[in-house]
């Protein structure tokens, strides 16, 4: 019936058998007019529905792999030396924060908790982010669940991200990383379920996802911009038009708060911090880095998996699903343009991927011939990246490695490094030790004399790069400067001693650098300076010398 038929037939009541329709009734106008109407136009199509999605049993031997992630962790932890990022943080613990210039305070604040239960070992500042990858290899599980994954396919998701190389090269150090990939891969979670359940609450439980990731690593918020766009992209705008939605994101900005806070006090340096980052990793120089490096993030025998997840999206009717491929697009190209050098800061879109990729591909899992394929390239590609990224090898024999990955080589030389500065300090007369600052060109560095000399009479460390700048020169009226130079890796030595020079009238080489390894770290061939005469007070000259690296 047509819209115009369905209107008669409300309006005024079908003639019976003896009524006289309107052409027998001889009106001609009544005739001309029906023949005359246009036929009401046909209904836009409905949608197309969404895929239903089977919830299956949850595979209970993702457990097991959590656990063999955990245990690997912790096995390895303390072999080796702290890793750059944890000397500075121990310098955070000292100056407790609300932000700090190039993170917010989740991180060193978990830290703290973890020298106050477990200690000061390498170990014990390593469990927390050892629990963050067994955790994120769970929500990879479930993730693959909340797809329609049966219990196969949640097996193979788990041990797609127990093997990513930078899951367990992240695990390995305190730092922010390893909390961001549960954030990023926890929020994704929550976000499926939304839409699955069809209950805008769970936006509650990614608000908190969320602002628990913003308190972390300020990364993740790009993936919460990109996904809202990437719902309006495929449709699904109304999962996030709602009361719930906003309440979410609400919760996320009081999480987020603390940061702002301390960047209104700190001349929004975190912002300018990421800017300089950008400019010496973004540009089109970088941009092949950027596609290669993301062929390593993963166990190189599952790029497939992860691929065909992208593909499974991409056809997916389910808005959620398919505005997960546009924020893995977006991102990429974005991230591909301005901060291509740092290949992992999409890591955390591959926990997905791996899941989606295990549900599409889950019936070629039956075929033996496949299981062996997979298991023989998984275990050979693996194995290749766990000698790589983890310290499985003696100390001795990982400076081929410091050329693909450098977090290894960057956990060696650090003891060295003190005692070189405790010499050349303890080589000064009494009365100019008295008057002497530290100065140091990296934060790392700072961390390493302040927490690896720390009871044997050294003035604290300092240093002008990122926040380690805002906490002051040490001494200001200091009329010696021990100034410690990183090697020909960490950036130009002829460059760093002209800044010197620059500065001070007197500036003399008391020291090298180096460790017994052989590893050719930043460090390494590094020189020590004693740096007398300053051309201005040393805290007149402070301010000059803020960097951002």
């Amino acid at each position: 019936m047509s819209k115009s038929d369905s209107l008669s037939a409300v309006t005024r009541p079908e003639p019976g058998p003896s009524d006289p329709g309107p052409l027998e009734n001889g009106s001609a106008a009544s005739a001309a007019v029906a023949t005359a109407a246009p036929a009401a136009p046909e209904p836009p199509p409905a949608p197309a529905a969404a895929e239903p999605v089977v919830i299956h049993p949850f595979d209970k031997r993702v457990f097991g792999v959590a656990l063999a992630v955990l245990a690997l962790m912790i096995a390895l932890a303390s072999r080796y030396g702290y890793f750059v990022d944890e000397l500075y943080f121990f310098d955070c613990l000292r100056h407790l924060s609300a932000s700090y210039v190039d993170q917010p305070g989740l991180a060193p604040l978990l830290m703290r908790f973890s020298v106050a239960v477990f200690g000061t070992s390498a170990t014990a500042i390593r469990i927390l982010p050892a629990l963050a990858a067994a955790g994120t290899v769970v929500i990879g599980a479930l993730t693959a669940r909340e797809f329609g994954g049966t219990r196969r396919a949640q097996f193979v998701a788990a041990l797609g991200v127990a093997t990513m190389p930078e899951l367990l090269s992240s695990a390995h150090v305190a730092n922010t990383t390893s909390y961001d990939l549960l954030a990023w891969s926890a929020f994704a979670f929550v976000a499926l379920k939304v839409e699955r359940t069809g209950q805008p609450r769970w936006w509650l439980l990614a608000g908190v996802v969320l602002g628990l990731g913003l308190s972390d690593s300020r990364l993740i918020v790009s993936f919460a911009i990109v996904l809202v766009i990437g719902l309006w992209i495929s449709g699904g705008r109304r999962l996030v038009t709602n009361r719930w939605a906003l309440g979410g994101a609400l919760i996320a900005a009081l999480c987020a708060l603390p940061d702002l806070w301390w960047q209104t006090q700190h001349n929004w340096a975190g912002y300018t911090f990421t800017h300089s980052l950008n400019q010496q990793n973004g540009g089109p120089g970088n941009i092949p880095t950027w596609f290669v490096g993301q062929l390593f993030l993963v166990s190189l025998a599952l790029v497939g998996v992860w691929i065909g997840g992208l593909r499974h999206l991409w056809r997916s009717r389910n808005p959620m699903w398919k505005a997960l491929f546009w924020s893995y697009a977006i991102l990429f190209v974005l991230f591909a343009v301005t901060s291509g050098g740092r290949i992992y800061y999409l890591a955390g879109a591959y926990i997905y991927l791996l899941a989606a990729g295990a549900v599409a591909i889950d019936a070629r899992w039956s075929s033996r011939r496949r299981r062996v394929l997979y298991t023989v390239g998984g275990t050979l590609t693996t194995a290749l990246m766990f000698i790589i990224g983890l310290p499985l090898l003696s100390v001795n024999s990982i400076g081929w490695t410091y050329g693909v990955n450098r977090n290894l080589g960057d956990t060696v030389g650090w003891p060295q490094l003190a005692n070189s500065v405790d010499a050349a300090w303890r080589s000064l007369p009494a009365d100019q030790r008295a008057s002497t600052v530290i100065y140091t060109q990296n934060d790392g560095e700072a961390g390493a004399v302040n927490q690896l000399s720390a009871g044997t009479g050294l003035p604290t460390a300092v240093s002008a790069q990122n926040t380690d700048w805002f906490w002051g020169p040490g001494n200001p009226n200091a009329t010696t400067v021990l100034a410690v130079v990183p090697g020909p890796v960490g950036g130009s030595q002829a460059g760093f001693k002209a800044a010197l020079q620059a500065d001070f009238a007197d500036v003399r080489e008391v020291g090298t650098i180096s460790n017994p390894y052989g590893i050719h770290n930043k460090e390494y061939g590094g020189k020590i300076y004693v740096c007398t005469r300053p051309r201005e007070p040393w805290g007149k000259l402070w301010p000059s010398l803020l960097h951002y690296a």
